[in-house]
């Protein structure tokens, strides 16, 4: 699989070490920075990252800042994202199983390196259930998409 990678400063570590586990297992990694620990803002990254996942130049997103909410919502803005923010692997699962997110959004300040390894895992693992509500949910979010966000 073909995964976006970004971070901010506060995130550059797990990045690194999400980009080594991503590429020990085969999948092919585009790393849009940051690339090392200077301070820059998240919304950089999260948008470069996010529309590639956005145009299909990759199939999913991985952005880690602090806490991941900040890269999260920056995230959101982008036409065809639906990223989460996870730090267990239950919600990691349920929002590739409900949801069919595009991009995982983590907190390096929250999840430790083991933790994030199992939570990019779970979420790279799982599929969409395709259940019918739950695709007549996400057709609401685009719909809401569509007509707001001009």
């Amino acid at each position: 699989m073909k995964i976006a990678l970004g971070s901010d400063h506060g995130g550059y570590r797990l990045k690194e070490s999400i980009k080594a586990h991503l590429i020990e297992q085969g999948h092919e990694v585009v790393d849009y920075g940051t690339y090392d620990e200077s301070s820059v803002d998240y919304p950089t990254f999260a948008l470069k990252a996010a529309l590639a996942v956005s145009k299909q130049e990759c199939e999913r997103g991985i952005l880690i800042c602090s806490t991941g909410i900040g890269i999260s919502i920056a995230a959101n803005k982008v036409r065809g994202i639906r990223a989460a923010l996870c730090s267990d692997l239950l919600s990691a699962r349920l929002t590739r199983e409900h949801n069919d997110t595009n991009v995982l959004a983590l907190g390096a300040f929250i999840v430790g390196e083991k933790l994030a390894h199992a939570i990019v895992d779970t979420w790279l693992g799982t599929e969409f259930s395709h259940d019918e509500r739950h695709q007549r949910r996400i057709d609401a979010i685009t719909k809401i998409e569509n007509e707001y966000l001009k």
